[in-house]
């Protein structure tokens, strides 16, 4: 796998320009999405339980349901818009070249980066497996210990599930040790994962970067608020500045004018041909 470079902070004229105020995106008090965007996590903060997330990482982690290719589950999310995104009402595969086209230009030298770009997404695939949204979309969160207070709606969507009320689950640690860092945590079941264990199945020859950016940039309670620490360990704080900077252009790059997919589908071929080829197991 090739070296991920350096990683800079420094400020950079290809910054992402959010086409909203900052402050209306991922508003979760108001907006016309709202009702939609919070059955979504209603369901979801009901019905995802330790039990529930090991049921679907063994039906899913084995990867051996269908085989084709990254651009054609790309294509696949043509058939896709987001019932937990406050901010986006199209179809999840323009967002993908958003956000890739986003990274390109901020960062022209790391073409791997633009790969993540476009794939970050591609676990939402499973919706069209016949997963229900909420077992796919959102923000996701650690299962099996207390829910902090940044998950969204936590004060409101949390009462029916039964891990709340189990005492081997709802204290600050619950069954894990402090500090034992996110790769030993079982997180809420989703896009997220389900793409991570994909990359890994598959062999995509990435930088380690890569696939721990896809595993928690939807991990919004810890990369944007900084909830969770407890169970962080020195490798999740070292791969924190990463996952913020690919949260960057997730969120800031929803521009209205849509990217045209057909002037942009060689050069993302060319990245797919060289890091994740062929048919992959999915």
């Amino acid at each position: 796998p090739c070296s991920p470079g350096a990683f800079h902070q420094d400020p950079n004229p290809n910054e992402p320009q959010a086409s909203k105020d900052k402050a209306e995106l991922r508003n979760y008090t108001e907006g016309k999405l709202l009702d939609r965007v919070y059955n979504t996590y209603l369901q979801m903060h009901t019905h995802q339980t330790v039990d529930f997330v090991r049921r679907k990482s063994a039906e899913y982690g084995g990867c051996s349901l269908r085989r084709m290719s990254a651009m054609q589950a790309l294509e696949l999310l043509d058939q896709l818009v987001d019932e937990s995104d406050p901010d986006v009402d199209f179809p999840n595969s323009l967002h993908a070249y958003q956000t890739a086209e986003g990274i390109r230009r901020a960062h022209p030298d790391k073409d791997w980066f633009h790969l993540v770009g476009l794939l970050h997404d591609l676990g939402k695939v499973l919706v069209l497996f016949g997963e229900p949204q909420w077992a796919v979309v959102g923000d996701t969160f650690p299962v099996g210990c207390k829910v902090q207070k940044s998950v969204v709606f936590h004060d409101s969507t949390f009462h029916n599930n039964p891990d709340t009320r189990d005492p081997r689950y709802n204290t600050e640690c619950g069954m894990y040790q402090p500090h034992c860092g996110l790769e030993n945590v079982l997180m809420s079941w989703g896009h997220d994962e389900y793409m991570y264990r994909v990359m890994k199945f598959n062999n995509f020859a990435l930088p380690k970067e890569a696939f721990y950016m896809i595993r928690f940039h939807s991990f919004y309670p810890w990369h944007a608020h900084g909830d969770y620490k407890h169970l962080c360990n020195e490798e999740d704080l070292r791969m924190l500045p990463w996952v913020k900077e690919l949260n960057k252009f997730d969120l800031y790059t929803k521009q209205e004018e849509l990217p045209d997919v057909r002037e942009l589908q060689g050069y993302y071929q060319a990245l797919i041909d060289k890091y994740c080829p062929g048919e992959l197991c999915w």
